[in-house]
């Protein structure tokens, strides 16, 4: 730990004893606030700006969907979120990885199909807690949704915005608790899926101490099949035809493949635990949270390379994935006399990834001619591990008066560690027989492996992240507001990387069978840091209760770090495998956005429509990248070039009678490159240049939703219909579509349920995807890498994800 990081985290500490000693005041409104209004007033009460408002009177940009449509909806994770908020895109990757979250169009990384377990362009918190983690969205009381930066505010930096899960918190006053189940079936699946969760709140010492536990299972029995993996690694033949033919006759087929189906299934357990303390001028929550989440397969296809359906994979082993995450965190609020309110979060969260997967590709599209071994197929191993350790307190003032003000500190330290190996099974045995021999000479001469490990490497990184922030607010009458904001922010980053070739002749040398220790020899490390200033202006007038205007300026910023890619050995050798960055590819800066926003939010017809307008531009410096290494072509991020994104954001909820009510929400996107980017992409692509007025990849241009719902009273309890459409527009694959990226089709979504709901309990039948729509979410590699040939092998290294086809199924739930 730096001397300065310790300084922060000694002050954070100091801070935490002295909110503890002076809790003794009168109590005041608490940063957090109740969960939601009056189901019939239609309004959510928010807490974003870190007091306690209704959306009208909340003047930034911020949607938020409250737990009872969270329910209705069955929106499970962030994956499901991005059709119901504006502003954000969410492509669904799937069970194997988390979902690839876009705000505001900024990004220019390309589309993929595993997903993104770590995004630092946007702050996601668990209540007060930073969140690393994709939890289940059970027993949540709302989901707020920040667009832009919002660093002055938060601890965590955010370039492009914020996403807050707002938990239902112990209850000292009343045992309380609720049990949901849901049965459903997947169109081109096999299985039957299930999910079942309950919440139970119990008071141990009445109005003081409550315990309140939300935990859940859920099962996904998958669509998408694995019809060619090999029978036998290292015997079995991958592709036991030609060129024309490359499966082979039936009889090859059955003798070399051992076909498995509806491998992107999901298997989650997730359990969320708090510990309560409710005194009059003191609160504090212990919590910890545990989720592991197992699937199969990728949830996508190989776009019919091998001729196989869309709901088919081509590649030769199965690819299996575990995550497991564990949050502990300790919040406090306390008010200090009638200044202040202080909250202190502590939290440490763990990650652990598992994953298998087809390499293959990788090593044909390298060309070490492995393809000449006849039952060439080979896979990786990776296993990585995120640790972090966060600290954050802020004092929010409750004085009175046209003065208000909030002032924060923020230390969070992240430790990541990753092993990878490469395996070729069967390899060692044919590269020292006679017939390998004749094909590679002498290189593999006495090659004695044979646990197939062709390549093995680590990386180990730590960053240090620090920052001060805060925000002033006058309010010189009591219609008008003027907030100012500022952020100092410091990081240090560091890495160390090995690797080696197992297969090698020097590599057997180093490693000999059956050691898989990387010699320091082969090791190499990298380091990078930065410290930087933000700031933010922003005003509101309410030009009657129910009309309000704002306008913000705002910076915001993303740390950079470094490429968890292992270093290249200096000089490179040209005769081994060298999957590693060079010097200049093992770090990269931070980036910046200027934003510049106007929002109109109004309550019309008594109430009866609530609506908000936007319109904002941010100019986007230093982008963050995704490239490429130059040997091995592995994805690392650089810096470079500009952008623009403006747009257009508009949502309504409108009650039209008392039982029948429409929502809807719409977001137009223009997001390109201001400046040009050389060599940005593959050189196997052409140039690998990208170009001012490029369109970013990544996000739509244009999206919405509108869901109607009619409520039937039924006696004393109701029949609630509810009818929802989604549009996800167009996404580009790269930057401009260039060096084989592709726009990839937009679509429209249907869902549909019927509940029929008392006091107690509710049961209901419910659709998703109703019309089966077939539709991509992205795509991995590009298109120049779709059915490549190598010595008459074929390349099945690009792959298209896929959304989930039409569930429909029946769902229930009990409250007590």
């Amino acid at each position: 730990m730096t001397k300065s990081a310790r300084k922060l985290k000694l002050g954070l500490l100091c801070a935490t004893m002295l909110t503890t000693s002076l809790a003794t005041a009168p109590a005041y409104a608490q940063a957090e606030p109740a969960a939601e209004a009056d189901a019939g007033d239609d309004v959510i009460i928010v807490s974003a700006t870190r007091r306690a408002t209704s959306i009208m009177d909340t003047p930034i940009n911020i949607s938020a969907i409250g737990g009872e449509t969270l329910q209705d909806e069955r929106l499970d994770d962030v994956k499901d979120l991005g059709a119901f908020t504006p502003g954000l895109t969410v492509t669904d990757t799937g069970p194997r990885g988390s979902a690839s979250i876009v705000m505001r169009g900024l990004s220019a990384d390309g589309t993929g199909t595993a997903g993104s377990n770590y995004d630092n362009a946007i702050g996601t918190y668990l209540g007060e807690v930073p969140l690393y983690l994709d939890f289940k969205l059970i027993d949540i009381a709302r989901v707020e949704t920040l667009l832009g930066p919002q660093g002055t505010l938060y601890g965590l930096g955010t370039l492009a915005g914020a996403i807050r899960y707002i938990p239902e918190r112990p209850d000292p006053t009343q045992v309380s608790g609720s049990v949901h189940g849901r049965v459903y079936d997947v169109a081109h699946s096999s299985g039957v899926g299930y999910v079942g969760d309950a919440t139970v709140n119990l008071p141990i010492i009445r109005d003081v101490l409550a315990f309140r536990t939300a935990s859940g299972y859920y099962y996904d029995p998958g669509f998408i099949d694995y019809p060619f993996i090999v029978a036998e690694p290292g015997v079995s033949i991958a592709q036991p035809g030609g060129v024309t033919n490359p499966l082979g006759t039936p009889e090859q087929q059955n003798a070399n493949f051992s076909p498995k189906k509806d491998l992107n299934w999901e298997k989650t357990i997730t359990t969320r635990n708090q510990l309560g303390l409710t005194l009059p001028t003191f609160k504090a929550y212990l919590t910890y949270a545990f989720q592991q989440t197992k699937s199969g397969g990728r949830q996508a296809n190989g776009y019919g390379v091998l001729g196989e359906g869309k709901y088919e994979a081509p590649w030769r082993y199965a690819e299996p994935s575990k995550r497991q995450s564990h949050l502990l965190s300790l919040e406090m609020e306390a008010q200090l006399g009638e200044i202040m309110q202080a909250v202190w979060t502590s939290a440490y969260t763990k990650t652990k990834n598992h994953t298998i997967g087809d390499v293959t590709d990788l090593l044909l599209d390298l060309d070490y001619d492995y393809e000449l071994f006849p039952a060439f197929a080979g896979f990786t191993t990776g296993d990585n591990t995120r640790k972090q350790f966060n600290q954050e307190i802020r004092l929010v003032s409750t004085h009175g008066g046209p003065f208000s003000w909030v002032l924060g500190g923020f230390y969070n330290e992240m430790k990541y560690h990753a092993d990878s190996i490469e395996r070729l099974p069967g390899f060692a045995e044919f590269a020292a027989s006679p017939q390998g021999n004749v094909i590679y000479g002498n290189y593999y001469n006495g090659l004695v492996r044979p646990d197939g490990a062709e390549y093995v490497s680590f990386t180990d990184s730590k960053t240090e992240e620090m920052a001060a922030f805060g925000e002033l607010t006058f309010r010189p009458i009591p219609a008008w507001q003027i907030t100012v904001g500022g952020r100092y922010f410091k990081y240090d980053t560091s890495i160390t990387g090995g690797s080696d070739t197992p297969l090698t002749k020097s590599g057997r040398t180093r490693m000999p069978y059956p050691s898989l220790e990387i010699a320091s020899s082969r090791i190499r490390s990298g380091k990078a840091s930065d410290d930087g200033f933000v700031w933010k202006l922003n005003t509101s007038y309410n030009f009657t209760p129910d009309i309000m205007a704002y306008a913000t300026y705002s910076k915001g910023y993303r740390i950079g770090g470094v490429n968890r890619v292992v270093p290249c050995i200096l000089p490179i050798n040209t005769a081994e495998q060298n999957l590693c960055a060079l010097p200049d590819e093992l770090s990269y800066g931070p980036d910046k956005v200027k934003n510049m926003e106007l929002g109109v939010r109004a309550s019309l017809f008594g109430g009866r429509l609530n609506t908000s307008l936007a319109v904002f531009q941010l100019n986007w410096d230093g982008i963050q990248l995704g490239s490429s290494t130059q040997y091995g072509n592995i994805g690392i991020t650089a810096n470079g070039g500009k952008a623009k994104s403006k747009g257009v954001d508009f949502t309504f909820h409108a009650k039209i009678t008392d039982q029948f009510t429409l929502r809807g929400n719409y977001s137009y996107l223009d997001a390109k490159l201001t400046e040009d980017v050389p060599g940005l992409l593959s050189p196997a692509t052409g140039s690998g240049d990208v170009f001012s007025g490029d369109r970013l990849p990544g996000s739509t241009k244009n999206s919405g939703a509108l869901a109607a719902v009619y409520t039937l009273p039924v006696g004393m309890n109701n029949l609630v219909m509810n009818w929802t459409a989604t549009y996800t527009g167009g996404i580009l694959t790269s930057p401009g579509a260039r060096g084989g990226g592709e726009r990839l089709p937009s679509y429209v979504m249907h869902r549909a349920s019927v509940t029929y709901r008392t006091d107690a309990w509710e049961v209901s039948l419910f659709a998703n995807n109703i019309f089966d729509k077939y539709a991509i979410t992205g795509v991995g590699q590009d298109l120049t890498r779709y059915r490549q040939i190598n010595d008459g092998i074929i390349g099945r290294y690009y792959s298209r994800g896929v959304a989930t086809p039409r569930v429909m199924g029946l769902e229930g739930r009990m409250k007590f």
